[in-house]
């Protein structure tokens, strides 16, 4: 009996896919997180969205859900989790770049450079035509080109205002890229050939 085969029988004695706790998690997690604006608007006067910004808002948690669905149509728990974590940072990136900047102001130029990052992801994830191996790859890629970013900011004097959230939010979204590519690391471990 191989790998896949012992995880099919596991399953089926459980009574079902591992993992299955995390579409319902996702869904719930991405209505709370839609909610939270209309609640932080009722609490602070500096909240203020407008429809275009709900809009943007829910195109951005639909496509995590999008990839999480797809991912859910194969790989084992560490992928699928691998994928939460990759959609996590990409969308982390978007939000928190569009809503404050993390090089200066929303408004400032220098934060498309963080479209480099999630164009290494994505490239990436492309050329590794989504196996586990490959997705580790890219991720470990995504992590380097986040701290690229930060290096190139530093270096052209575009950030000592703000070095700390510079360096907070690299490393933050950093580690999220290293533990979807542990987890996508783990997955090709997992369906590697024993031998």
């Amino acid at each position: 009996m191989d790998l896949r085969e012992a995880e099919v029988t596991a399953q089926a004695q459980n009574g079902g896919r591992r993992g299955d706790w995390i579409r319902p998690a996702a869904w719930i997690g991405a209505a709370a997180l839609f909610a939270a604006p209309f609640v932080a608007e009722r609490l602070t006067p500096e909240m203020q969205w407008n429809a275009f910004d709900f809009v943007v808002w829910g195109a951005m948690l639909g496509s995590g859900l999008l990839a999480m669905e797809l991912a859910m149509l194969g790989g084992g728990l560490a992928y699928r989790l691998g994928v939460g974590f990759a959609a996590a940072a990409a969308l982390g990136l978007v939000w928190v770049n569009g809503a404050v900047g993390i090089i200066g102001s929303e408004d400032d130029g220098a934060n498309l450079l963080f479209s480099g990052v999630l164009a290494t992801a994505l490239i990436g994830a492309l050329l590794a035509r989504f196996e586990a191996k490959g997705m580790a790859r890219a991720m470990v890629a995504a992590a380097v080109a986040q701290a690229a970013v930060a290096v190139i900011a530093l270096a052209l004097g575009w950030a000592w205002e703000n070095v700390r959230e510079l360096v907070g939010a690299t490393g933050l979204f950093g580690v999220l890229w290293l533990i979807s590519a542990r987890l996508f690391a783990n997955e090709a471990r997992a369906k590697a050939p024993a031998g």
